[in-house]
């Protein structure tokens, strides 16, 4: 074993970095031997360098992020700050400097991955981000990596924990929305600022990340499609029961059966009981892989929390720094199949449309013309009503988005209509 460390540089010091250096300190002589070196910390860029951090030498703790980076004696600088800037611009002056990076930036991978590759490469450093989606669960690595030889064709996962504690709380106890989201704010699931999680804007750039490495294409995050779950209801939960599924927000990406093309996008939709996804409860993540070769897999665990998010930071580091001591470099970004990505409105999916019709005759023959005049094609009709109102639950066969929203559109004309109540997705058939 080589007995000059590896010096790694720590930028954030909050719930995941704090873990980071612990594990760092409590297994040290661990990762020396599965490294080849020891491993020292050699700084921790913060805010606030006057809180009190366990285990770690306060001479170690700096406000100048970008001094520790410029340093020229780092080998490795872990990114777990979040955001845009100054993230952006400290990990570019790492790889200047001779670093390689290991980040759970999701945000800013989804959004300028592409760039910060491109500079890894330019400085013959690496780039890994296996914590930016699905927390402690090996993700990226498998369908980088392990899935290489492979075809996927879709990827269809639940990548949010606070959206899925709402969702399966609404699902196993009735509770509505807010309820359900009051209860995660205080179980310390839900920010107090929940909007990243539930519209759907953290799922999303997870889903462009995760796109881009199953498609070997770039996709960005204003690529992705994204509906957030707020307008869920437990009337939504009743319906999905009595047609034998439940509900999730999904992020999905899929190849075009013509294969020139793909699709990402994040919205909720119901999903058959029978659907491994359907049995993910609570704050957990799982993700569904379908490709050619090794058909259905699925990748299941925590998907966020400071130990979990650390342990994938660390496989990372443990990664990197071999190839460091090895002279050579991890795979960088693999876009060589270019394949653009199809706007939302020609995505084909199947839908649950539940309606608030007049109770009277020949309401189910309108609706039945106007889905037929639109190419939609109907699957189930289910209709309930008494003194002079009543609800049509109509689930379609697959249809684009762009004809079934041309459908509701002259729906809401008909007379006979008083409202749309609501419109889901259905996947995982």
């Amino acid at each position: 074993m080589r007995t000059r460390p590896l010096k790694m540089a720590l930028l954030g010091c909050g719930v995941v970095g704090s873990e980071v250096a612990r594990i760092m300190t409590t297994h040290a002589d661990d990762l020396a031997a599965r490294i080849g070196a020891p491993l020292e910390l050699a700084g921790v860029a913060v805010r606030r360098p006057d809180r009190v951090r366990a285990g770690i030498d306060p001479a170690l703790v700096t406000t100048d992020a970008t001094a520790l980076v410029k340093r020229g004696d780092i080998d490795v600088v872990v990114e777990v700050i979040g955001g845009i800037e100054p993230a952006r611009t400290l990990i570019t002056a790492a790889f200047e400097h001779g670093a390689s990076v290991v980040s759970a930036n999701k945000a800013l991978i989804a959004q300028d991955g592409t760039a910060l590759h491109a500079a890894a490469a330019a400085n013959e450093k690496d780039l890994y981000y296996e914590a930016a989606v699905a927390g402690a669960i090996p993700l990226l690595r498998p369908l980088r990596e392990s899935l290489a030889g492979d075809k996927v064709n879709r990827v269809l996962g639940i990548v949010n924990g606070t959206t899925n504690f709402i969702l399966d709380k609404m699902d196993s106890t009735g509770a509505g929305y807010q309820e359900a989201l009051d209860e995660a704010t205080a179980l310390g699931y839900a920010e107090a600022d929940p909007t990243a999680d539930v519209e759907g804007f953290d799922a999303a750039a997870k889903a462009a990340i995760l796109a881009g490495i199953a498609f070997h294409s770039r996709v960005r995050l204003d690529d992705v499609h994204r509906e957030g779950m707020t307008e869920v209801t437990a009337a939504d939960f009743a319906s999905a029961k009595e047609m034998g599924c439940t509900i999730k927000l999904l992020a999905i990406c899929e190849r075009a059966v013509d294969g020139g093309s793909v699709t990402a996008r994040v919205h909720p939709a119901m999903i058959p009981l029978s659907h491994p996804l359907a049995g993910v409860r609570g704050a957990y993540n799982a993700v569904f892989v379908e490709s050619d070769a090794a058909g259905q897999l699925m990748f299941y665990g925590p998907g966020a929390g400071g130990a979990p998010t650390a342990s994938a930071v660390l496989g990372d580091l443990v990664a990197v720094c071999r190839n460091r001591l090895g002279g050579g470099r991890g795979p960088g970004e693999s876009a060589y199949a270019a394949l653009p990505v199809s706007p939302m409105g020609e995505v084909a999916t199947r839908y649950h449309i539940s309606l608030d019709v007049a109770d009277k005759p020949g309401v189910l023959a309108q609706v039945a013309t106007v889905f037929a005049e639109h190419g939609v094609s109907i699957d189930t009709v289910r209709q309930s009503g008494k003194d002079g109102e009543a609800s049509l639950v109509v689930v379609t066969h697959r249809a684009s988005d762009a004809a079934l929203g041309g459908t509701v559109e002259a729906l809401r004309k008909l007379d006979t209509v008083r409202g749309v109540a609501s419109i889901m997705r259905v996947e995982g058939e």
